[in-house]
C-alpha cells in the first residue's frame, strides 16, 4: 500500500490553505512582478510571502477576502525586505513634494498602449504606484489597500487622487500629440495615400 506524500493527505490545514491561497498564486506574483520588476526578486518575494501566509494560515478568517490578506502579507514582506537591505519603503513624503491643490488634466485618450500606459505608471513616484495598481488593477477596496500598505483610508484616496492625476499628467504628451491631429504628411501615424 503506498503512503500519500502529498502535504493534504496529512493536514486539513494545508489543504484548506491550498483552497482559499493558491488560487489566488498568479494573480500575487503579477503584483510582486510589478513591484520588484525582476523576475527572481518577484519570484522570492511570492516564495516568501506564501510561506508567511501557511504559518499564520490559522489567523486568516475563512470568508474574507484571501486576495487581499495575501496583498497585505506581500506589502509585509516587500517592506521587511526593503529595510534590510538598507531602503526605507518611503522614499520621502510625496505630500511634501506635491501640492494639495492638483492641477486640472483632461482625460487621457484611450488610444495608448500597454507600454506607453507602464512607463508613465513608472514613472511616478512608488506610493501613487503601489495604490493605482491595488486599486485599478489588483481591484482591490480602498479599506483592503489601507490594511495592505497599513495607512488610513484617507491617505489611499488621497495617493489615488494625486497619483491618477500625476499619470494623467506623465500621459500628457502622448494626449498632446493626439490632440494636435496628424501631420500633412500622415493620418493616425500611417502615411497618407495619394
Amino acid at each position: 500500500m503506498a503512503q500519500k506524500s502529498a502535504p493534504a493527505a496529512a493536514d486539513p490545514a494545508w489543504a484548506a490553505f491550498e483552497a482559499e491561497a493558491l488560487p489566488h498564486l498568479d494573480r500575487l506574483f503579477r503584483l510582486a512582478m510589478w513591484f520588484e520588476r525582476n523576475r527572481s526578486e518577484a519570484e522570492d518575494l511570492v516564495q516568501e510571502t506564501m510561506m508567511q501566509a501557511l504559518q499564520s494560515f490559522h489567523r486568516f478568517r475563512p470568508g474574507t477576502n484571501c486576495r487581499a490578506w495575501l496583498t497585505t502579507i506581500l506589502q509585509n514582506v516587500r517592506s521587511n525586505r526593503r529595510r534590510a537591505r538598507g531602503r526605507s519603503p518611503l522614499v520621502d513624503d510625496p505630500d511634501d513634494r506635491i501640492g494639495h491643490a492638483t492641477p486640472f488634466v483632461p482625460p487621457v485618450p484611450q488610444e495608448l498602449t500597454d507600454g506607453e500606459l507602464l512607463g508613465a505608471l513608472g514613472r511616478i513616484p512608488v506610493v501613487f504606484q503601489e495604490v493605482i495598481v491595488l486599486c485599478d488593477v489588483e481591484e482591490l477596496t480602498y479599506k483592503e489597500i489601507a490594511d495592505a500598505l497599513a495607512i488610513p483610508l484617507g491617505t489611499v484616496m488621497s495617493r489615488l487622487h494625486r497619483g491618477r492625476a500625476l499619470l494623467r499628467a506623465e500621459l500628457g504628451h502622448r494626449r498632446q500629440s493626439i490632440v494636435s491631429g496628424p501631420t500633412s504628411e500622415t493620418t493616425h501615424g500611417m502615411p497618407r495615400r495619394s
